[in-house]
């Protein structure tokens, strides 16, 4: 099956290792980032979303305007739009990209970052109102009849819009999520399913979740898998080791000079995704060939947090398990973000497509 690689379409340069120099929204920083990242391979970058962060999808039309091929992922909140309104936005966005756009909704798993928009639904309410906005905006984007909706969440009368993808049906559909009401929603409704880097055994469980819960929601298909890693790489393994816990201490020097983010708890995290990674942390250090949990347990278990430690060829390796897990769309971001980028790019991305062409031309020729 093929691979792709997803980026991440930073507005600044600021990370856990660095603080930002400039504005939250340095518009030359984010379009040499998202040049970077079409020049040196990658498939898609994500826009992410925070509550005081820039707009994901001004910042995301901005990019498509002046780039060619490189896939956009909006990340969207739907407490924050209307369903109706949010099927336009992301129709122009398609229209605007030529047909590069997908879609990530985040229901949220923290309270206190939620309540910051005034969203006070509990957790398993929200992945019920995430479920049915994706059902809605799905219908706007390919309905031209007028509909009518009635929900627990949302409710109009008369509704069609007169802005329609390129994509057909619609574009990509991602979500992510690790709690039983999170499989039971985005295994209805996802056309990629989002997971934090764990190791390879916990990984292969979370899979058969997401394809127990597709199957349960009346699918005959299921969600393509994505999982997300922090790779710090260098030429041996000694070097990529020595990178590794400079990086660590970089954090925790980041963190004692000013808070990491406003959005995420350092301790007990509400969501159980940040609960498995520190879980996992809490198992050891290294895991499997080259997963490591220190920059997770120094961050809260906060999103993509796990590290893949090593020589490019190592580290391809290492994606290339969990390729065989059966995962297929590999999420990768540095600490440098510009710099990780183009070594990523440069270096482990040729190695894993070559390998993953080695392994569907055995599989086609069986």
């Amino acid at each position: 099956m093929p691979v792709e690689f997803l980026g991440i379409a930073a507005t600044n340069e600021g990370s856990e290792v660095t603080a930002r120099s400039g504005a939250s929204f340095d518009k030359d920083y984010t379009l040499r980032l998202a040049r970077a990242h079409e020049e040196y391979g990658w498939d898609r970058i994500l826009f992410a979303y925070g509550s005081g962060s820039p707009d994901p999808s001004p910042a995301a039309a901005y990019i498509a305007a002046r780039t060619e091929k490189i896939q956009i992922l909006v990340a969207h909140r739907p407490n924050v739009s209307y369903p109706t309104f949010a099927a336009k936005t992301f129709a122009t966005l398609d229209r605007i990209s030529d047909g590069r756009l997908a879609v990530h909704f985040i229901t949220g798993g923290n309270d206190h970052e939620q309540q910051r928009e005034g969203d006070f639904l509990g957790k398993d309410e929200r992945y019920a109102r995430t479920r049915e906005a994706i059902q809605i905006i799905k219908k706007a984007w390919t309905s031209h009849e007028p509909f009518d909706h009635e929900g627990a969440h949302y409710r109009f009368r008369d509704f069609v819009s007169d802005t329609f993808p390129v994509q057909q049906p619609h574009p990509q559909v991602s979500f992510g999520g690790s709690s039983p009401a999170a499989y039971a929603a985005g295994g209805a409704e996802a056309d990629i399913y989002c997971l934090w880097g764990e190791p390879l055994a916990e990984t292969a469980q979370q899979i058969e979740s997401v394809g127990a819960a597709a199957k349960a929601a009346g699918r005959t298909d299921v969600p393509r898998i994505q999982v997300a890693f922090r790779p710090i790489i260098a030429p041996t393994q000694e070097l990529a080791w020595e990178k590794a816990h400079a990086t660590l201490a970089r954090i925790k020097a980041r963190k004692a000079g000013s808070p990491l983010s406003r959005r995420h708890p350092l301790k007990n995290p509400e969501n159980a995704g940040s609960r498995r990674l520190l879980a996992a942390a809490a198992q050891g250090e290294r895991h499997d060939r080259a997963l490591w949990t220190p920059t997770a347990t120094e961050t809260g278990g906060a999103g993509n947090s796990t590290a893949l430690v090593g020589t490019p060829e190592t580290v391809a390796q290492a994606l290339l398990d969990y390729y065989d897990l059966g995962v297929n769309i590999l999420s990768a971001r540095g600490y440098d973000l510009l710099d990780d980028a183009i070594d990523f790019g440069r270096h482990v991305i040729p190695i894993v497509r070559e390998e993953v062409a080695k392994r569907d031309a055995a599989r086609a020729a069986a």
